[in-house]
């Protein structure tokens, strides 16, 4: 039996290796951040309408205010200053279905409807039957609803576009897009298509794997966690979260006490 092999990176004494490349003498000053986590992820270099979507996209993603992850790692840090990976790692860890974490979910649901696609189903009717069968369920459609962006998510909406400006928008965009019709029919209020559905539409129809896609909002997330603990050492805010959280509670007398 062959031993199994690390086929990312290996260090040696006088140089390191990604991916089959000297990283000082080829990589380094040549590629940018983005490029070189597209040859991280895949083993190869992006064309440019990948490392273009692959930007867009880090952009898109990497900051949204005090959301729930952001409010863990803040609080976190002010229970611990000298623990800013732990701090990173708590945010991380919210990288749920709830927020954050739906891109995966969007791509695997939109490889399903496009194998019934391939087998020679229209885009619109698949994407009626599986909206109408997630309705029947009582389940949520993963990509669709935002608490704040209403009625569009602005963010979707330059994606597609410039999906559609470079012509990268290919079968799982329109079925994204057969998506939104299909929701807005059934449900009986405003779903908007909120970023994780076509952060996961186009990547895959630039040809990433389904199982690569949460990939891009966890590291671009991690930047703006990253911000956030910054602020939170020069401008504190944990401590008012947590006594913030304090008074919207009421807490429950114990039992025999009064």
């Amino acid at each position: 039996m062959s031993r199994p092999t690390n086929r990312i990176g290996q260090p040696y004494a006088d140089r390191v290796e990604i991916r089959g490349r000297d990283l000082a003498d080829d990589l380094m000053g040549r590629l940018t951040f983005t490029e070189h986590f597209h040859l991280l992820l895949t083993g190869r270099e992006p064309t440019d309408d990948e490392r273009f979507f692959l930007d867009l996209l880090l952009v898109a993603i990497a900051e949204h205010g005090l959301m729930p992850s952001n409010v863990a790692a803040r609080l976190t840090l002010a229970a611990d200053p000298d623990s800013l990976h732990g701090a990173v790692a708590a945010g991380i860890l919210g990288a749920g279905p709830v927020l954050l974490g739906t891109a995966e979910s969007c791509a695997v649901l939109l490889e399903r409807a496009q194998a019934r696609v391939q087998d020679g189903n229209a885009p619109a009717s698949v994407a009626d039957e599986t909206a109408h069968a997630i309705h029947a369920a009582g389940e949520k459609v993963p990509g669709f609803g935002h608490p704040i962006h209403r009625p569009l998510d602005p963010r979707a909406e330059r994606i597609l576009e410039l999906a559609d400006e470079r012509g990268v928008s290919g079968a799982h965009v329109l079925l994204a897009r057969c998506l939104r019709t299909a929701v807005a029919d059934l449900w009986e209020r405003p779903l908007p298509m909120n970023v994780s559905m076509p952060i996961a539409a186009v990547l895959l129809d630039l040809g990433y794997p389904s199982s690569a896609v949460k990939a891009v909002p966890i590291l671009a997330r991690t930047a703006g966690l990253l911000a956030h603990l910054a602020d939170e050492r020069e401008h504190p805010l944990g401590p008012l979260l947590a006594s913030a959280a304090e008074q919207a509670v009421e807490s429950e007398e114990a039992a025999g006490d009064g």
